[in-house]
């Protein structure tokens, strides 16, 4: 009797080990599906991902995020996140990619499987327009988003940074005088600033480096080639270009 109980134990936990390397090994896709979503990862960052006037997020990746989850069946649902613990969210499994004007630098790429670069884009130093002449940045206080390319640009030229919480946080540094200027994403700046926006006394003054969007998933993710021949798709139909045209984005040659 001891014998047979033994056996049917050994046999129960190979068939909940079996079970769990089945579940392990399934494919980010499969699990998308099966949850019937795709959870996305954003910060408030128009022109790519922004709410409109009746509380729905919109932009230029809110779109092409929609558009994606339809290609795999599912619905898109947007969370805020902690831009600096994007990581994190990724691999604990609360959301499913980050696609929100993510930079491609070096760090993202070994932490997340990332599609190609869809998007050209820059940092930019915002000031008050009325200390642009003759600004002085090695003096100055920049308001920067925690865990962004502007956060690691400007303390790599060895500026005083004051970390925030998003980039919509470090504008408003900058617009009530707490800080001197920030550095934050072109794309942002354009929208955002300047006559006719939300921040018209404020002015890009110079732009500090060249970079490329991407969309994140998780490590090993399948989904990350699975969007770059959807994106292939939407380059060659003119839908990207015509998303392009509409928010404002500088869209790479594919």
């Amino acid at each position: 009797m001891k014998k047979t109980m033994t056996f049917l134990l050994a046999a129960l936990l190979l068939t909940v080990a079996a079970m769990g390397c089945a579940a392990s090994e399934m494919k980010d896709s499969d699990a998308i599906k099966a949850n019937g979503k795709l959870v996305v990862g954003i910060t408030d960052f128009e022109p790519m991902d922004y709410l409109d006037g009746n509380g729905e997020w919109i932009g230029f990746d809110a779109d092409l995020a929609r558009l994606f989850a339809k290609s795999l069946g599912v619905q898109a649902e947007f969370t805020v996140i902690d831009w600096d613990s994007k990581t994190m969210e990724l691999d604990a499994g609360n959301i499913d990619c980050v696609w929100n004007g993510m930079t491609l630098t070096d760090g993202v790429k070994a932490a997340m499987e990332t599609s190609k670069p869809y998007c050209g884009n820059a940092q930019v130093i915002v000031v008050k327009a009325e200390k642009a002449e003759g600004f002085d940045a090695a003096g100055a206080t920049f308001a920067v988003e925690a865990g962004s390319a502007g956060e690691e640009i400007a303390q790599g030229n060895g500026w005083k940074v004051v970390s925030v919480q998003s980039q919509a946080d470090a504008l408003l540094e900058v617009a009530s005088g707490t800080s001197d200027g920030c550095v934050i994403d072109r794309l942002m700046a354009n929208a955002m600033t300047g006559e006719g926006t939300s921040y018209p006394d404020l002015v890009s003054i110079q732009s500090l480096n060249e970079e490329e969007y991407g969309v994140g998933f998780r490590k090993g993710s399948d989904l990350a080639a699975q969007l770059d021949t959807f994106l292939d798709g939407l380059y060659a139909d003119g839908t990207l270009a015509s998303l392009a045209e509409k928010y404002g984005i500088d869209l790479l040659a594919r």
